[in-house]
């Protein structure tokens, strides 16, 4: 199959050689693990962790006459996620023997999908530097996972944990539609996002629930595509920069020092920043690829998908939108809430029947920075939604000043508790008494009467004022009331 270039050159991305520009061009396979309990064609636990061959069935370790069994549960999610991607679900598909030989395969093959996949074309939507891409899914096919080498438990022998053997992996594979690092970072964040929305895979990265290959190789802008080199089982979205950056130059400096890039497997060094050569890059005849003899065709038909489909949560470029048009976000708050769905819960909770913009604000601003410096999740959150409701709802209502409900947010992460509750309890209710305010001010502007006179030379000045009057009413003094008042004393419009 020829593979067709969609993407116009953007200059934005090129990369500036000895010789002038160059152009990336990068592909990315994701290996996903597929949500369930069970792997893929056993009914050995999935789950991840466990002593040393722990979840391993006698078909997970390829134990002569066992036979393996398609777990339905797996399709569905494969289904799922196509249906996600809007991609072409197939309703006729075939697993394949891809034949290899490592010593954590036990069956000598891994039972994958070759030329007829369950899922087939779709598209992903990013963003780069406020421009929306559009990147091609070529397919997604399932496929059962290896099991692990372990080379550092003994001086002079390797172990193999089959824990992993048989688990179910979503493969998605792009079409070349990348050009850099930052679209292909941003490529592998919107797919975990919509992931983890459908309750496909968890996305866990660190856990080697989600890892990518990336393919990369490098042209003059426009021209015909370059040999490409594969950098294997990359586990984290940084790391994937860094590799794609150091890859492209490494190629780059290849081709301008007279020499030619070979197709080849590669690993990234994280501690040295580097790629390394691994082994040359097989093509598909060298696995000998041959339909499974032990398992039938997988076939269902559209009531199947459309049973699945129904059941699709709203995704977060649909609900992106929402939140513009029905809330008024701007762009980037809504793509900073929508990033994950626990995230975008939170905030429509928050939100309803309350001024949006400020749920957004204080959602954004307070709650998840103050999130991240703890190291927190969403869902450990010490403030809840109805609590961070309340405190909006008494700065709206007039009871709260600004100032003091980042106090009273700081009271209720610590302690807990009614907001209301506590602003009675501790006397923090705004001041709005302007006769009590109207005190406060005079005493003040009476008691810098150098001040007074440089605010009616300059106007701006007139905030030091409004500063102090605060400070001396602890932040309780309504910060309008107290604004009018010291214009007026001091006889400025």
């Amino acid at each position: 199959m020829s593979i067709v270039d969609t993407r116009t050159p953007n200059p934005k991305s090129f990369v500036t050689g000895a010789t002038g520009d160059w152009e990336m061009v990068i592909g990315m396979e994701v290996h996903a693990q597929v949500s369930s309990k069970a792997k893929l064609f056993s009914g050995a636990s999935a789950e991840y962790g466990g002593e040393p061959n722990d979840h391993v069935s006698l078909v997970d370790a390829a134990m002569p006459g066992m036979l393996p069994v398609i777990n339905r549960f797996c399709v569905e999610q494969a289904v799922r996620t196509g249906l996600g991607l809007k991609a072409q679900i197939n309703n006729y598909s075939v697993f394949d023997r891809k034949n290899y030989f490592y010593p954590d395969l036990p069956q000598g093959y891994q039972i994958s999908q070759f030329k007829q996949p369950v899922v087939g074309e779709g598209t992903i939507l990013i963003e780069v530097d406020g421009e929306e891409i559009e990147v091609g899914v070529e397919r997604i096919h399932l496929e059962q996972d290896a099991g692990k080498s372990l080379h550092d438990q003994h001086p002079s022998m390797s172990f193999v944990d089959l824990n992993r053997s048989g688990v179910a992996l979503m493969e998605i594979v792009s079409k070349p539609d990348l050009r850099s690092p930052e679209e292909a970072k941003a490529y592998v964040t919107k797919l975990r996002t919509i992931l983890r929305y459908l309750g496909t895979c968890d996305g866990n990265m660190d856990e080697g629930s989600m890892r990518a290959d990336v393919n990369v190789s490098v042209r003059k802008p426009g021209g015909d595509f370059g040999t490409r080199c594969e950098i294997k089982n990359v586990n984290s979205i940084r790391f994937m920069g860094q590799a794609i950056e150091y890859e492209a130059r490494r190629q780059i400096d290849l081709i301008e020092d007279g020499g030619t890039v070979d197709q080849e497997t590669r690993l990234f060094d994280a501690k040295s920043g580097k790629t390394r050569s691994m082994r040359s890059k097989e093509e598909a005849h060298d696995y000998r690829y041959f339909p499974d003899p032990d398992l039938l065709p997988l076939e269902f038909d559209d009531a199947f998908v459309e049973a699945i489909r129904v059941t699709l949560p709203e995704l977060p470029d649909d609900k992106r939108h929402r939140f513009i048009s029905d809330f008024g976000l701007t762009p980037y708050d809504a793509s900073v809430l929508v990033a994950e769905r626990a995230t975008s819960d939170f905030f429509e909770k928050v939100a309803a029947g309350r001024d949006a913009k400020a749920a957004a604000n204080w959602v954004i601003n307070d709650l998840l920075g103050r999130l991240n410096k703890d190291g927190l999740e969403i869902s450990e959150s010490p403030v809840s939604a109805d609590q961070l409701g309340g405190i909006i709802d008494l700065i709206g209502a007039g009871t709260i000043s600004g100032k003091i409900a980042k106090d009273l947010f700081e009271i209720v992460w610590s302690e807990g508790g009614d907001p209301g509750a506590i602003v009675e309890a501790r006397g923090m209710k705004q001041v709005t008494d302007t006769g009590a305010i109207e005190a406060i001010v005079d005493e003040i502007i009476a008691a810098n009467p150098d001040k007074v006179e440089q605010a009616k030379a300059k106007p701006t000045l007139a905030g030091w004022f409004v500063g102090q009057v605060m400070k001396a009413s602890q932040g309780k003094a309504n910060p309008q009331a107290v604004n009018d008042l010291v214009k007026s004393k001091l006889g400025i419009e």
